[in-house]
């Protein structure tokens, strides 16, 4: 597992054509200060995460050029908020939360060729990020599209849920977050769980 505090632009310049044989990444919707409003949860958010501009923009279109340059498939969450090629395989992640200020569900474009997919999870629990996705949903997403001994690349590490995913499923993963807090406590949240697990 390689996971680095970097921009994503320059980890993708390291590797090869189709080094990685499936990218799962949740880049910023250009959401802003959307991201932070609505009931108490945004308040929350407001007090714990602060009103920086990561969300701010999408990503331009060099930074998808390179992430289909680098990976031979792809699942990239907020797939309505980018300019994608039309696809058969969407996935819907069902947050179970009822009719309320916030998205009822997400939506992921990918790149496969299959029947569209919905996974049902609650979203609530302790977060460090407030795009914050649960590790079971990232669990389903590999056991599902990825196979065993596949490369693994996350562009957009966020709170970590896919690093413990990966190591869980003893999948491979290369990842990266620019922002040096949200880095330190998604390794923080995943070495906590690997001793976790060595003590039980």
């Amino acid at each position: 597992m390689n996971i680095t505090n970097e921009d994503n632009m320059d980890l993708m310049s390291r590797y090869d054509d189709n080094h990685f044989d499936l990218a799962i990444v949740d880049p910023p919707y250009g959401l802003g200060k959307k991201i932070y409003s609505g009931g108490e949860k945004g308040c929350k958010f407001h007090t714990l995460f602060g009103e920086n501009k990561w969300d701010d923009n999408i990503p331009p279109k060099e930074y998808f050029d390179e992430l289909f340059r680098v990976s031979k498939n792809q699942i990239i969450w907020g797939g309505n908020y980018f300019d994608l090629p039309p696809t058969r395989t969407i996935l819907c992640w069902d947050k179970m939360k009822g009719d309320n200020n916030f998205s009822m569900w997400e939506m992921a474009w990918t790149s496969f060729d299959k029947p569209a997919k919905i996974y049902r999870q609650n979203s609530s629990g302790d977060r460090i990020h407030p795009t914050q996705k649960p590790v079971k949903l990232y669990e389903w997403l590999l056991m599902k599209y990825a196979k065993e001994g596949d490369k693994i690349l996350d562009t957009h590490l966020g709170s970590g849920s896919i690093a413990i995913a990966c190591h869980n499923l003893g999948f491979d993963l290369t990842a990266c977050e620019l922002d040096k807090e949200y880095y330190d406590a998604a390794m923080k949240r995943l070495n906590n769980h690997k001793l976790q697990q060595k003590l039980f």
